[in-house]
Protein backbone atom coordinates (compact mmCIF):
# COMPACT_ATOMS: atom_id res chain seq x y z
CA UNK A 1 0.00 0.00 0.00
CA UNK A 2 1.77 3.50 -0.94
CA UNK A 3 2.27 5.58 1.94
CA UNK A 4 2.66 9.17 2.00
CA UNK A 5 6.39 10.37 4.58
CA UNK A 6 6.41 13.61 4.60
CA UNK A 7 4.58 17.04 3.46
CA UNK A 8 5.11 19.00 0.73
CA UNK A 9 3.34 22.62 1.48
CA UNK A 10 3.12 23.10 -3.01
CA UNK A 11 2.03 20.17 -3.62
CA UNK A 12 -0.41 19.77 -1.04
CA UNK A 13 -1.86 23.31 -1.76
CA UNK A 14 -2.60 21.86 -5.77
CA UNK A 15 -4.23 18.67 -4.16
CA UNK A 16 -5.97 20.78 -1.90
CA UNK A 17 -7.83 22.36 -5.12
CA UNK A 18 -4.96 25.21 -5.75
CA UNK A 19 -4.31 28.64 -4.48
CA UNK A 20 -6.88 30.21 -5.06
CA UNK A 21 -9.34 26.95 -3.81
CA UNK A 22 -7.25 27.47 -0.51
CA UNK A 23 -8.02 30.76 -0.15
CA UNK A 24 -12.14 30.50 -0.62
CA UNK A 25 -11.89 27.57 1.77
CA UNK A 26 -10.33 29.79 4.46
CA UNK A 27 -12.68 32.48 3.48
CA UNK A 28 -15.46 30.84 3.80
CA UNK A 29 -14.38 29.26 7.08
CA UNK A 30 -14.15 32.58 8.55
CA UNK A 31 -17.26 33.77 8.18
CA UNK A 32 -18.79 30.63 9.15
CA UNK A 33 -16.74 30.56 12.33
CA UNK A 34 -17.85 34.35 12.56
CA UNK A 35 -21.76 33.37 13.04
CA UNK A 36 -22.59 29.66 13.68
CA UNK A 37 -21.29 29.99 17.22
CA UNK A 38 -23.74 33.21 17.84
CA UNK A 39 -27.14 31.97 15.38
CA UNK A 40 -28.78 31.38 18.40
CA UNK A 41 -27.90 34.77 20.25
CA UNK A 42 -28.97 36.97 17.19
CA UNK A 43 -32.32 35.05 16.69
CA UNK A 44 -32.67 35.61 20.64
CA UNK A 45 -30.91 39.30 21.42
CA UNK A 46 -31.31 41.04 17.93
CA UNK A 47 -35.08 39.61 16.61
CA UNK A 48 -36.38 38.79 20.19
CA UNK A 49 -37.39 35.45 19.68
CA UNK A 50 -37.85 32.99 22.31
CA UNK A 51 -34.76 30.71 22.76
CA UNK A 52 -37.19 27.90 21.93
CA UNK A 53 -38.56 29.25 19.16
CA UNK A 54 -35.05 30.17 17.89
CA UNK A 55 -34.55 26.42 18.61
CA UNK A 56 -36.33 24.58 16.79
CA UNK A 57 -35.91 26.77 13.46
CA UNK A 58 -31.83 26.29 13.70
CA UNK A 59 -33.17 22.49 13.79
CA UNK A 60 -35.49 22.30 11.43
CA UNK A 61 -32.51 23.92 9.24
CA UNK A 62 -30.18 21.10 9.65
CA UNK A 63 -33.06 18.26 9.21
CA UNK A 64 -34.13 20.14 5.93
CA UNK A 65 -30.28 20.97 5.05
CA UNK A 66 -30.13 16.80 5.34
CA UNK A 67 -32.82 16.24 2.98
CA UNK A 68 -31.27 18.04 -0.05
CA UNK A 69 -28.04 15.60 0.06
CA UNK A 70 -29.39 12.88 -2.70
CA UNK A 71 -29.83 15.89 -4.79
CA UNK A 72 -26.24 17.38 -4.25
CA UNK A 73 -25.21 13.15 -4.70
CA UNK A 74 -26.93 13.42 -8.10
CA UNK A 75 -25.32 17.01 -9.24
CA UNK A 76 -21.47 15.98 -8.15
CA UNK A 77 -22.32 12.49 -10.11
CA UNK A 78 -23.08 14.60 -13.31
CA UNK A 79 -19.45 16.15 -13.16
CA UNK A 80 -20.20 19.01 -11.28
CA UNK A 81 -17.46 19.99 -8.64
CA UNK A 82 -16.27 23.57 -8.15
CA UNK A 83 -19.83 24.53 -9.16
CA UNK A 84 -21.34 22.67 -6.08
CA UNK A 85 -18.80 24.12 -3.81
CA UNK A 86 -19.77 27.51 -4.96
CA UNK A 87 -23.33 27.41 -4.74
CA UNK A 88 -23.26 26.01 -0.89
CA UNK A 89 -21.30 29.42 -0.62
CA UNK A 90 -23.79 31.37 -2.45
CA UNK A 91 -26.81 29.67 -0.81
CA UNK A 92 -25.47 31.18 2.65
CA UNK A 93 -25.02 34.31 1.12
CA UNK A 94 -29.21 34.37 1.00
CA UNK A 95 -29.55 32.77 4.36
CA UNK A 96 -27.58 35.98 6.02
CA UNK A 97 -29.44 38.34 3.87
CA UNK A 98 -33.00 36.55 4.73
CA UNK A 99 -31.23 37.09 8.55
CA UNK A 100 -30.69 40.36 7.55
CA UNK A 101 -34.06 41.38 6.35
CA UNK A 102 -35.87 39.50 9.37
CA UNK A 103 -38.11 42.26 11.30
CA UNK A 104 -37.96 41.73 15.25
CA UNK A 105 -40.51 39.44 16.60
CA UNK A 106 -40.81 37.08 13.29
CA UNK A 107 -40.17 33.44 13.38
CA UNK A 108 -41.22 32.65 9.60
CA UNK A 109 -38.78 34.57 8.00
CA UNK A 110 -35.43 33.74 10.77
CA UNK A 111 -36.80 29.66 9.99
CA UNK A 112 -36.56 30.30 6.31
CA UNK A 113 -32.44 32.00 7.05
CA UNK A 114 -32.16 28.89 9.45
CA UNK A 115 -33.19 26.57 6.90
CA UNK A 116 -31.31 28.08 3.98
CA UNK A 117 -28.00 28.14 5.84
CA UNK A 118 -28.59 24.84 6.69
CA UNK A 119 -28.92 23.67 3.34
CA UNK A 120 -25.23 25.46 2.50
CA UNK A 121 -23.67 23.73 5.63
CA UNK A 122 -24.82 20.59 4.67
CA UNK A 123 -23.68 20.56 0.92
CA UNK A 124 -20.72 21.86 1.45
CA UNK A 125 -18.71 19.11 3.44
CA UNK A 126 -19.78 16.83 0.16
CA UNK A 127 -18.74 18.80 -2.50
CA UNK A 128 -15.60 20.06 -1.13
CA UNK A 129 -14.25 16.12 -0.49
CA UNK A 130 -15.74 15.44 -4.59
CA UNK A 131 -13.61 18.44 -5.80
CA UNK A 132 -10.43 16.97 -4.07
CA UNK A 133 -11.05 13.23 -4.54
CA UNK A 134 -11.54 14.74 -8.18
CA UNK A 135 -7.33 16.78 -8.20
CA UNK A 136 -5.63 14.30 -5.73
CA UNK A 137 -5.54 10.87 -5.57
CA UNK A 138 -4.55 7.67 -3.51
CA UNK A 139 -2.48 8.99 -0.47
CA UNK A 140 -2.06 12.26 -1.36
CA UNK A 141 -5.84 12.65 -1.79
CA UNK A 142 -5.81 11.45 2.25
CA UNK A 143 -3.11 14.39 3.14
CA UNK A 144 -5.44 17.27 1.52
CA UNK A 145 -8.82 16.44 2.74
CA UNK A 146 -6.83 16.60 6.63
CA UNK A 147 -5.13 19.91 5.34
CA UNK A 148 -8.16 21.59 4.37
CA UNK A 149 -9.85 20.37 7.61
CA UNK A 150 -7.36 21.62 9.32
CA UNK A 151 -7.08 25.20 7.87
CA UNK A 152 -10.90 25.07 7.92
CA UNK A 153 -10.64 24.94 11.88
CA UNK A 154 -7.94 27.24 12.34
CA UNK A 155 -10.49 29.83 10.55
CA UNK A 156 -13.39 28.91 12.41
CA UNK A 157 -11.63 29.22 15.32
CA UNK A 158 -10.51 33.00 14.65
CA UNK A 159 -13.81 33.76 13.25
CA UNK A 160 -14.64 32.63 16.65
CA UNK A 161 -12.92 34.97 18.16
CA UNK A 162 -13.90 38.01 16.41
CA UNK A 163 -17.27 37.33 16.54
CA UNK A 164 -16.71 36.85 20.67
CA UNK A 165 -15.09 40.46 21.00
CA UNK A 166 -18.04 41.68 19.09
CA UNK A 167 -20.79 40.52 21.35
CA UNK A 168 -19.87 43.39 23.62
CA UNK A 169 -21.08 46.23 21.17
CA UNK A 170 -25.08 44.67 21.38
CA UNK A 171 -27.68 44.57 18.85
CA UNK A 172 -25.55 46.90 15.96
CA UNK A 173 -22.40 44.80 16.62
CA UNK A 174 -24.38 40.97 16.04
CA UNK A 175 -26.07 42.61 12.51
CA UNK A 176 -22.81 43.96 11.21
CA UNK A 177 -21.43 40.99 11.94
CA UNK A 178 -24.13 39.11 10.27
CA UNK A 179 -23.40 41.16 6.88
CA UNK A 180 -19.59 40.65 7.36
CA UNK A 181 -20.50 36.62 6.82
CA UNK A 182 -22.47 37.68 3.97
CA UNK A 183 -19.72 38.92 2.16
CA UNK A 184 -17.29 36.64 3.05
CA UNK A 185 -19.57 34.15 1.96
CA UNK A 186 -19.68 35.74 -1.06
CA UNK A 187 -16.17 36.13 -1.41
CA UNK A 188 -15.46 32.97 -0.91
CA UNK A 189 -17.97 31.72 -3.95
CA UNK A 190 -16.57 33.38 -6.25
CA UNK A 191 -13.07 32.46 -5.90
CA UNK A 192 -14.36 28.72 -5.55
CA UNK A 193 -16.12 29.35 -9.21
CA UNK A 194 -13.09 30.37 -10.67
CA UNK A 195 -11.45 27.17 -9.89
CA UNK A 196 -13.96 25.78 -12.64
CA UNK A 197 -13.36 22.10 -12.12
CA UNK A 198 -15.39 19.06 -13.43
CA UNK A 199 -15.13 15.52 -13.80
CA UNK A 200 -16.38 13.34 -15.94
CA UNK A 201 -19.81 12.69 -15.63
CA UNK A 202 -21.43 9.64 -14.22
CA UNK A 203 -23.55 9.36 -17.42
CA UNK A 204 -20.08 8.20 -19.25
CA UNK A 205 -19.10 4.39 -18.88
CA UNK A 206 -16.57 3.62 -16.03
CA UNK A 207 -13.16 2.27 -17.55
CA UNK A 208 -14.06 -0.75 -16.24
CA UNK A 209 -17.66 -0.72 -17.48
CA UNK A 210 -19.01 -0.17 -13.98
CA UNK A 211 -22.16 2.22 -13.37
CA UNK A 212 -23.66 0.72 -11.03
CA UNK A 213 -25.24 2.28 -8.17
CA UNK A 214 -23.33 3.60 -5.05
CA UNK A 215 -21.79 1.44 -2.50
CA UNK A 216 -24.55 1.02 -0.17
CA UNK A 217 -21.59 0.88 3.19
CA UNK A 218 -23.85 -0.08 5.44
CA UNK A 219 -21.55 -0.61 8.45
CA UNK A 220 -19.83 2.46 8.20
CA UNK A 221 -22.57 4.50 7.55
CA UNK A 222 -24.35 2.71 10.73
CA UNK A 223 -20.94 3.68 12.60
CA UNK A 224 -20.47 7.06 11.34
CA UNK A 225 -23.68 8.00 13.30
CA UNK A 226 -21.77 6.87 16.40
CA UNK A 227 -18.38 8.20 15.47
CA UNK A 228 -19.77 11.44 15.29
CA UNK A 229 -20.65 12.19 19.30
CA UNK A 230 -16.92 12.92 19.62
CA UNK A 231 -17.24 15.97 17.74
CA UNK A 232 -20.14 17.65 20.16
CA UNK A 233 -18.13 16.08 23.31
CA UNK A 234 -16.37 19.25 23.55
CA UNK A 235 -18.89 21.43 23.22
CA UNK A 236 -21.99 19.94 24.90
CA UNK A 237 -20.98 16.79 26.68
CA UNK A 238 -18.05 18.41 28.90
CA UNK A 239 -19.56 21.91 29.64
CA UNK A 240 -22.63 19.38 30.89
CA UNK A 241 -20.47 17.41 33.11
CA UNK A 242 -18.05 19.64 34.37
CA UNK A 243 -20.68 22.63 35.24
CA UNK A 244 -23.66 20.77 36.55
CA UNK A 245 -21.83 17.54 38.00
CA UNK A 246 -18.26 18.30 38.93
CA UNK A 247 -19.58 22.36 39.49
CA UNK A 248 -16.18 23.61 38.37
CA UNK A 249 -15.79 26.99 36.54
CA UNK A 250 -17.09 27.98 32.76
CA UNK A 251 -13.46 28.44 32.80
CA UNK A 252 -12.51 24.94 32.35
CA UNK A 253 -14.91 24.31 29.18
CA UNK A 254 -13.56 27.15 27.31
CA UNK A 255 -9.86 25.87 28.18
CA UNK A 256 -11.22 22.58 26.66
CA UNK A 257 -12.83 24.14 23.69
CA UNK A 258 -9.48 26.29 22.61
CA UNK A 259 -7.11 23.34 23.52
CA UNK A 260 -9.38 21.30 21.22
CA UNK A 261 -9.31 23.48 18.30
CA UNK A 262 -5.36 24.14 18.40
CA UNK A 263 -4.65 20.44 18.37
CA UNK A 264 -6.92 19.61 15.82
CA UNK A 265 -5.30 22.70 13.65
CA UNK A 266 -1.72 21.46 14.50
CA UNK A 267 -1.88 17.79 14.70
CA UNK A 268 -4.86 16.90 11.63
CA UNK A 269 -2.08 17.10 8.94
CA UNK A 270 0.61 15.24 10.45
CA UNK A 271 -1.28 12.61 12.64
CA UNK A 272 -2.90 11.72 8.76
CA UNK A 273 0.46 11.19 7.41
CA UNK A 274 1.58 9.49 10.13
CA UNK A 275 -0.68 6.90 10.05
CA UNK A 276 -0.79 6.37 6.34
CA UNK A 277 0.85 3.54 6.40
CA UNK A 278 -1.93 1.65 7.75
CA UNK A 279 -5.29 0.82 5.86
CA UNK A 280 -7.79 3.47 6.07
CA UNK A 281 -10.14 0.97 7.77
CA UNK A 282 -7.84 -0.09 10.53
CA UNK A 283 -7.02 3.59 11.40
CA UNK A 284 -11.22 4.09 10.99
CA UNK A 285 -11.49 1.34 13.56
CA UNK A 286 -8.42 2.40 15.73
CA UNK A 287 -10.15 5.75 16.01
CA UNK A 288 -13.14 4.33 17.84
CA UNK A 289 -11.15 2.40 20.34
CA UNK A 290 -9.35 5.83 21.17
CA UNK A 291 -12.40 7.26 21.67
CA UNK A 292 -14.26 4.52 23.74
CA UNK A 293 -11.13 4.94 25.84
CA UNK A 294 -11.29 8.39 26.17
CA UNK A 295 -14.92 7.86 27.20
CA UNK A 296 -14.29 5.61 30.15
CA UNK A 297 -11.47 7.74 31.17
CA UNK A 298 -14.44 10.89 31.00
CA UNK A 299 -16.05 8.11 33.47
CA UNK A 300 -13.03 7.53 35.56
CA UNK A 301 -12.32 11.26 35.85
CA UNK A 302 -15.99 12.43 37.41
CA UNK A 303 -15.64 9.88 39.94
CA UNK A 304 -13.10 12.05 41.56
CA UNK A 305 -15.47 14.56 42.01
CA UNK A 306 -15.00 18.33 42.89
CA UNK A 307 -11.55 19.53 42.82
CA UNK A 308 -9.37 16.49 41.53
CA UNK A 309 -12.41 16.11 38.53
CA UNK A 310 -12.42 18.88 36.23
CA UNK A 311 -8.09 18.73 35.45
CA UNK A 312 -8.67 14.83 34.94
CA UNK A 313 -11.88 15.97 32.77
CA UNK A 314 -9.49 18.26 30.88
CA UNK A 315 -6.19 15.74 30.52
CA UNK A 316 -8.80 13.09 29.44
CA UNK A 317 -10.14 15.27 26.81
CA UNK A 318 -6.58 15.72 24.84
CA UNK A 319 -7.26 11.81 24.14
CA UNK A 320 -10.51 12.28 23.35
CA UNK A 321 -9.55 14.79 20.00
CA UNK A 322 -6.44 12.24 18.92
CA UNK A 323 -9.05 9.94 18.34
CA UNK A 324 -11.57 13.23 16.64
CA UNK A 325 -8.30 13.29 14.74
CA UNK A 326 -7.68 10.16 13.69
CA UNK A 327 -11.37 9.86 13.03
CA UNK A 328 -11.48 13.05 10.90
CA UNK A 329 -8.62 11.78 9.01
CA UNK A 330 -9.43 8.35 7.96
CA UNK A 331 -13.30 8.62 7.86
CA UNK A 332 -14.33 10.56 4.47
CA UNK A 333 -11.00 9.64 3.07
CA UNK A 334 -12.23 5.91 3.20
CA UNK A 335 -15.57 6.48 1.38
CA UNK A 336 -13.69 8.30 -1.16
CA UNK A 337 -11.42 5.22 -1.63
CA UNK A 338 -14.63 2.72 -1.57
CA UNK A 339 -16.58 4.41 -3.79
CA UNK A 340 -16.38 3.93 -7.85
CA UNK A 341 -15.96 7.26 -9.75
CA UNK A 342 -19.22 7.01 -11.39
CA UNK A 343 -20.84 7.29 -7.59
CA UNK A 344 -18.62 9.23 -5.98
CA UNK A 345 -21.42 11.98 -5.86
CA UNK A 346 -23.93 9.76 -3.99
CA UNK A 347 -21.24 8.09 -1.43
CA UNK A 348 -20.35 11.52 -0.23
CA UNK A 349 -23.97 12.24 0.24
CA UNK A 350 -24.54 9.02 2.05
CA UNK A 351 -21.76 9.63 4.37
CA UNK A 352 -22.75 12.91 5.29
CA UNK A 353 -26.45 11.83 6.12
CA UNK A 354 -25.12 9.63 8.53
CA UNK A 355 -22.85 12.41 9.89
CA UNK A 356 -26.03 15.25 9.76
CA UNK A 357 -27.80 12.89 11.69
CA UNK A 358 -25.29 11.75 14.48
CA UNK A 359 -24.77 15.48 15.08
CA UNK A 360 -28.38 16.07 15.17
CA UNK A 361 -29.19 13.59 17.64
CA UNK A 362 -25.84 13.60 19.49
CA UNK A 363 -27.23 16.52 22.18
CA UNK A 364 -30.67 14.70 22.81
CA UNK A 365 -28.73 11.67 23.46
CA UNK A 366 -26.01 13.16 25.66
CA UNK A 367 -28.58 15.24 27.90
CA UNK A 368 -31.11 12.33 28.13
CA UNK A 369 -28.42 9.93 29.39
CA UNK A 370 -26.33 12.66 31.61
CA UNK A 371 -28.80 12.79 34.48
CA UNK A 372 -29.06 9.55 34.82
CA UNK A 373 -25.13 9.68 36.13
CA UNK A 374 -21.39 9.27 34.19
CA UNK A 375 -21.97 6.05 33.81
CA UNK A 376 -25.04 5.78 31.78
CA UNK A 377 -23.62 8.84 29.80
CA UNK A 378 -19.57 7.42 29.28
CA UNK A 379 -20.81 3.88 29.55
CA UNK A 380 -23.26 3.70 27.10
CA UNK A 381 -21.15 6.15 24.91
CA UNK A 382 -17.94 3.64 25.33
CA UNK A 383 -20.04 0.35 24.52
CA UNK A 384 -21.49 1.82 21.54
CA UNK A 385 -18.55 3.23 20.09
CA UNK A 386 -16.39 -0.39 20.95
CA UNK A 387 -19.42 -1.97 18.32
CA UNK A 388 -19.34 0.82 16.08
CA UNK A 389 -15.76 0.40 15.44
CA UNK A 390 -16.18 -3.31 15.65
CA UNK A 391 -18.86 -3.34 12.39
CA UNK A 392 -15.97 -1.05 10.72
CA UNK A 393 -13.33 -3.77 11.18
CA UNK A 394 -15.45 -6.12 10.87
CA UNK A 395 -17.16 -5.45 7.21
CA UNK A 396 -15.88 -6.81 4.07
CA UNK A 397 -12.82 -4.42 3.12
CA UNK A 398 -12.61 -3.29 0.08
CA UNK A 399 -9.79 -1.06 -0.23
CA UNK A 400 -7.28 -1.84 -3.47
Amino acid sequence: MATTTKIRPRALVEASGGPRYAVALAVDALGTGLLRPFLLLYGVTVLKLSAPATGIAMTAGVVVGLVCMPAVGRWLDRGARSTVVAASMLVRVLGVALLLATPAGHVGLFAAAALVLGVGNQAWPAAHAALVATVAHGRERDTALAAGRALRNAALGVGALIATACLAGGTAALQALAAVTGLAYLAAAGLAWSVRLRAQPAAAPAPNGDTGPAPRMRALLAANVIYVFCLNVPEIALPLVLVTQLHASPVWSAAIFVANTVLVVTLQLPLTVLLSRFSRRTVLALAGVVLAASYLGFLAATSLGHGWGAPAVAVVSVVCTLGEIVYAGSATALVTHLAPPHALGRALARFELSMGFGLAVSPMAITALAPHGPTALWGSLAAATLVSASAVAGEKSQER
